[in-house]
């Protein structure tokens, strides 16, 4: 009989911002928002993002949330040589994101950092649960653009039977954070709400600690 082994999964995390002070983080990025009001232009389709130097201007509730980030990282990350005492420490790179009606971002990942995070401040849907509102954030398998090219209709098996989804979404909540490996492709469809979209987005780039 045929055995079946399903390898090389991808970890997605998510948790909660329990003890961040999310009211805080939101003033901090309107602050910076007005001393900047044009900010950058990356992913972004429309909506403020912020420079990169989040840790700096946000003060005590955004290192508090880099810590956060940092922890699940490391609850989730082993070093292969000194798997009791890891030699790798993470340095944060934060940014902030406002996102209005029509908003959106295109796909892409995070070269040069090992854990990518998204925490939402505030999921601008009001408490409005319609789908209609779009605004969820899109994962992309990263082996299947190469097997849908030779195949479009087929689809991979999951261990359950059922086919494999070639796309994740997941709708936005207020007080969410979810962290994946900076190569998985990613992006957020159109947002169709009357509010306003808070988030804040993390790289970790793994470094060696120093030692004393």
């Amino acid at each position: 009989m045929a055995n079946t082994r399903h390898l090389f999964s991808t970890p997605f995390i998510t948790d909660r911002l329990e003890g961040i002070d999310l009211e805080a983080l939101v003033s901090a990025i309107e602050t910076e928002r007005a001393r900047d009001g044009e900010g950058v232009q990356i992913s972004n389709l429309g909506g403020w993002h912020s420079n990169t130097a989040m840790l700096e201007w946000g003060g005590e509730p955004a290192k508090a949330l880099a810590a956060k980030a940092n922890a699940l990282a490391d609850a989730q990350t082993l070093d292969s040589r000194s798997p009791k005492d890891s030699r790798f420490t993470w340095r944060a790179d934060m940014w902030a994101n406002v996102s209005g009606k029509g908003h959106a971002n295109q796909y892409h990942f995070h070269p040069g950092s090992f854990w990518s995070a998204v925490a939402y401040l505030d999921d601008g849907y009001a408490g409005d649960d319609s789908p209609k509102l779009g605004g969820e954030l899109q994962l992309q398998d990263p082996r299947m653009p190469m097997v849908r090219m030779a195949a479009p209709d087929l689809r991979l098996k999951e261990a359950n039977g059922q086919p494999m989804h070639t796309e994740v979404l997941l709708r936005p909540t207020t007080g969410l954070i979810v962290m994946f490996p900076s190569w998985l492709q990613h992006a957020v469809r159109p947002f169709h709400g009357e509010g306003q979209r808070v988030s804040v987005a993390i790289n970790l780039v793994a470094i060696l600690k120093q030692r004393g």
